[in-house]
């Protein structure tokens, strides 16, 4: 029997699947991996939606990624550079978009302050980032749903804000940090606030130069078993065996296999348990 696998973070309706994205699910369910696709944008939200109704095993969530609050260009290894579209969180739009029941988590939303637009100030991008985050889990708090947080320099930022909602009785269904690249610290800190830890490919990447291991090890050391969650995030950030491709869902099975080589225990259970970690946290029968 095929150990059951959940890929809790992918963009298989993004554009770089404009030809195969049928193929590229159906690869994946074959090899029993179940995914949530996730939305950036009005469009790639609706969009996600659609591609859920659409397959069984593919759930989706809808939100407004921080980098595309301005219009600024991104560039990542897998796919060609593109320039993001000011826009702002449309409370009504993703309300109805989180009414299907294909719809498991808002998100991704959270702050970036990796990737800032040009010629806009500081101060400016963090108050737009941090109206757009609270909205998303207002959002949550109304429908709820957890939130799919998206955070590269900001633990700070996010932190403070959960612990206002949490210690006010909020966000009951709490949430997940995604492609979480922090540290133990800030790791356990989210889980003392009953959040999820989600890591990617890069918990696969070697070790830099000064570094004895990949800093990540440690974080899935550290994390609670029933508080790890696993994901792609493609088509980004594809792991070893397959550097230089486009990733994609079924890949998801290499960050198990490594993690659960981190972790000394039999790759079965890795992908038993993180698979039912995820099913508990998006209410997934």
């Amino acid at each position: 029997m095929v150990a059951p696998l959940f890929d809790t973070h992918c963009h298989i309706h993004f554009s770089a699947y404009s030809t195969d994205a049928n193929a590229v699910a159906a690869r994946a369910r074959e090899a029993g991996v179940t995914m949530i696709t996730v939305g950036t944008q009005s469009t790639t939200s609706a969009n996600a939606v659609e591609f859920a109704r659409q397959h069984d095993g593919v759930f989706a969530s809808v939100g407004l990624h921080p980098n595309h609050l301005f219009k600024m260009p991104i560039d990542e290894d897998e796919l060609p550079a593109f320039n993001t579209r000011a826009e702002r969180f449309d409370m009504d739009l993703y309300r109805t978009l989180a009414a299907d029941p294909r719809v498991v988590g808002i998100g991704e939303t959270g702050f970036d302050f990796y990737r800032l637009p040009e010629g806009v100030p500081l101060e400016e991008v963090k108050r737009t980032q941090e109206e757009s985050f609270r909205l998303h889990l207002d959002l949550c708090e109304e429908v709820s749903k957890p939130v799919i947080v998206h955070c590269r320099d900001a633990h700070a930022e996010v932190t403070k804000i959960f612990e206002e909602y949490c210690g006010a009785g909020k966000l009951a269904r709490r949430g997940v940090l995604h492609c979480f690249t922090g540290t133990v610290e800030e790791a356990q800190r989210y889980i003392e606030l009953g959040f999820y830890v989600s890591l990617s490919g890069i918990a696969t990447f070697p070790a830099k130069k000064n570094q004895v291991e990949n800093p990540l090890h440690a974080v899935a050391r550290a994390v609670p078993f029933e508080k790890l969650l696993i994901e792609t995030d493609s088509p980004y950030l594809t792991p070893p065996p397959h550097r230089g491709e486009r990733n994609e869902p079924l890949y998801v099975e290499h960050v198990a296999r490594h993690l659960a080589n981190v972790l000394h225990i039999p790759y079965e259970q890795f992908a038993t348990q993180t698979t039912a970690n995820a099913n508990k946290l998006f209410q997934i029968q």
